[in-house]
């Protein structure tokens, strides 16, 4: 091989120089002819498009079944005998309560399937799928309050607008059914951060949660059943055909493109673009998704469809079945009225009853359709109850310590995991923080938390800030 002289011209030429100057600028030309089919392909590939993950995931779909207003989880998921035992015993040192009395339990636990876990009365379906469930019992999150925990549990803060769990995972993985909308709330809370809690925030447009159905304001008693005849809005035109609306959006979207190729790069211009596209294909492929009529009664009737308590959550449940079998990526469906400061036992057994057997008839139906093994499932609240009575018959919002669970997906299955003092008051071993609790989901559909950003205000953000360990001990 000779030694270059970079004291002679040739040897300086650029391999762009070099194409230019042979065979009479013919190879520039062909060069020129791949680069810019290749940068057509690159165009045509959308950010829904499916992405590679970090590494190889062990889930691929979420469904969220969101309990907003903070279940209590020393009388659903985590037994604490010494509570029971010492009911109406007056302690100190619970904050603004001062000192306040112990109140125990008014549903009975027992163990359930060959696991064993300890799971209260008041989920009778739900506890027969005890061998499925991962509970984490040390749940902690950093306000006692519910639009701040709220927004926290959806978007890893309560201080700023930051974009949702739903928002990041579609970012990250994009979807595997381009007629549909990547991430998908079932009724969710108007209350609580609204539509921040579903949003994209600084992220493109197209990664926001598309909504159906909205639950209200609630005090007491549970609603959690929105209205199933809601229809996507604007769903259908009803002025123009599908061709001329066509032909309407194609002159939208070139104006759009115009805009694009002055910007050179607008994230938030080519979000316009897509979400356009995709409203477009909605129309055909959403009423057919949503179209429960097509189940079995057999399968209405798993999830408590038709019964007076358990109808509407039923059917809510269902439908996340049928956008998860349909590619969607993220489905969460909301359950309100779970705030009982007063008549606890009243009203979170009218709760219990209306999600009960719709979860337990979603949980079967992932399972016999063989895809709970790669369909992450989760319950929870922004936070859980405290073990003293408030009201004498009522619990008050407690953030130090509480109960999610997990099923399908990678987790471990008939699993309890960390756990809180001997009251419940507090997580005190293998403490989980909501920013563990999503970069542990993340880790799951094969994403790297730390590597999980994007770039915005001369920064690179994270779903988790610069927080977070994933939890390696729920993991299979």
């Amino acid at each position: 091989m000779k030694t270059p002289n970079f004291s002679n011209p040739a040897w300086n030429l650029s391999r762009r120089a070099m194409l230019k100057s042979l065979s009479s600028g013919f190879g520039y030309m062909a060069f020129a002819g791949l680069a810019a089919k290749a940068a057509e392909a690159v165009a045509k590939k959308g950010p829904l498009e499916p992405k590679q993950p970090h590494f190889k995931p062990t889930a691929k779909h979420v469904i969220f079944l969101c309990m907003s207003g903070g279940p209590s989880h020393v009388d659903t998921f985590d037994y604490k005998p010494f509570l029971q035992k010492n009911d109406g015993l007056s302690v100190t040192g619970n904050g603004r309560l001062g000192r306040a009395k112990l109140l125990a339990s008014p549903w009975k636990f027992t163990q359930h399937g060959k696991s064993g876990l300890w799971i209260s009365e008041l989920f009778p379906e739900v506890a027969k799928h005890a061998d499925d469930l991962c509970l984490v019992r040390s749940m902690q999150t950093d306000v006692p309050a519910h639009p701040q925990a709220f927004m926290q549990m959806h978007t890893g803060s309560f201080q700023f607008v930051r974009p949702s769990l739903g928002a990041w995972t579609l970012y990250g993985l994009g979807t595997e059914n381009e007629n549909l909308p990547g991430f998908i709330t079932l009724n969710p809370p108007v209350n609580n951060g609204g539509s921040q809690n579903y949003g994209s925030s600084f992220l493109p447009a197209i990664y926001q949660g598309t909504r159906i159905g909205a639950e209200g304001p609630r005090i007491g008693a549970a609603r959690s059943g929105m209205d199933m005849e809601a229809k996507v809005a604007n769903i259908a035109n009803s002025k123009l055909s599908a061709g001329g609306q066509r032909a309407q959006l194609d002159f939208l979207q070139t104006l759009n493109r115009e805009r694009l190729a002055q910007d050179q790069v607008n994230p938030q211009v080519e979000g316009v673009i897509e979400s356009y596209e995709l409203a477009f294909r909605m129309q055909s492929e959403v009423p057919r998704v949503m179209d429960l009529s097509q189940e079995t009664a057999a399968t209405k009737a798993m999830y408590g469809i038709g019964e007076d308590g358990s109808d509407r959550y039923g059917k809510q449940c269902l439908l996340a079945r049928r956008m998860v079998e349909a590619g969607v990526r993220f489905v969460e469906v909301g359950s309100g009225g779970w705030d009982q400061h007063r008549d606890l036992k009243n009203d979170h057994e009218r709760n219990a009853e209306s999600v009960d057997k719709p979860i337990a008839g979603l949980l079967a139906d992932l399972k016999q359709r063989g895809l709970l093994k790669d369909t992450l499932v989760i319950w929870g609240g922004e936070f859980g109850r405290t073990p003293f009575a408030q009201n004498t018959d009522g619990r008050d919002h407690n953030n130090k310590g509480f109960t999610i669970w997990m099923a399908g997906g990678g987790t471990k299955a008939g699993y309890s995991y960390g756990a809180t003092d001997d009251y419940g008051a507090e997580a005190v071993e293998n403490k989980v923080h909501i920013h563990d609790f999503h970069a542990t989901i993340l880790h799951m559909l094969g994403l790297n938390h730390e590597k999980l950003t994007y770039r915005y205000a001369g920064r690179d953000f994270r779903l988790t800030d610069v927080k977070g360990e994933v939890v390696k001990g729920i993991l299979v």
